[in-house]
């Protein structure tokens, strides 16, 4: 409604925002010092190819994927259709980095002639890869793309919800066992040791943890969801009334 002020944001949110964006460039820049410092950097030919793999996952599976999550409580007041596509766009920008992170071990592995698919976090992160991608594609075309029913996409909201959160775990759980494997396979022989890079994968494992419980939190908030707008409940009527066949006051 013109004229009418804007809803607050809910006390507390704003900072749970902030903290989660620190903790999720903090983790972007302890992964590139890991692999800097200790793993000889990042390129994509040569020996240093497999390096652009745990780059692209944690940019594309764990931040890029959570602040995808965190949109619908951060646009509390641009138009919904707005907010979807941005929501969208960031889990399809994901994917796409993510793509290119799973291409680049193949490639390593392949010219190093070390098998695929064999260990359990390529098992974990190749299935969660698959479910996101199929997550996308029906939340494009349930939510995004017209022709979907009202009861359809009312029917299918809560599942939708459930695995966009559960994948986010899962993808943070692939990332601490692709930690925790490249760790064995370089430094076995002084892990327990305590060697700096051991301390600096760990805190990277840690700072995954963190960002993924803060944005698991701010999603399961119930007073921190957003509200829809006026003109959005009067848009979302209409649509029932030509998908559904009932009339606005109709029972549905």
């Amino acid at each position: 409604m013109d004229g009418a002020p804007p809803l607050a944001s809910p006390a507390g949110l704003s900072a749970y925002v902030a903290v989660s964006q620190l903790l999720g460039l903090s983790l972007l820049a302890t992964t590139g010092a890991w692999l800097g410092r200790y793993r000889g950097g990042v390129a994509w030919d040569g020996h240093l190819q497999f390096n652009v793999h745990p780059l692209c996952m944690v940019l594309a599976m764990v931040f890029l994927q959570g602040d995808a999550l965190l949109v619908y409580r951060v646009f509390r007041q641009e138009a919904k259709r707005s907010t979807k596509a941005l929501h969208a766009l960031l889990h399809g920008l994901a994917l796409v980095i993510a793509l290119v992170g799973i291409i680049a071990v193949f490639e390593s592995h392949q010219a190093k002639g070390i098998p695929n698919m064999y260990s359990l976090h390529s098992w974990c992160g190749m299935a969660t890869f698959v479910l996101y991608l199929m997550q996308w594609l029906l939340g494009c075309g349930f939510f995004l793309l017209p022709g979907a029913s009202f009861s359809l996409r009312r029917r299918y909201k809560p599942q939708h919800i459930f695995f966009g959160i559960a994948l986010f775990a899962l993808s943070i759980a692939s990332c601490l066992l692709g930690i925790t494997e490249m760790l064995l396979f370089n430094i076995s022989d002084s892990y327990s040791h305590f060697v700096p890079e051991g301390i600096l994968a760990n805190t990277l494992g840690v700072l995954l943890v963190a960002f993924g419980l803060v944005v698991g939190y701010v999603m399961t908030r119930e007073d921190w969801k957003r509200p829809p707008l006026a003109e959005e409940l009067a848009l979302s009527m209409d649509f029932k009334t030509l998908t559904e066949g009932e009339s606005p006051g109709g029972s549905s």
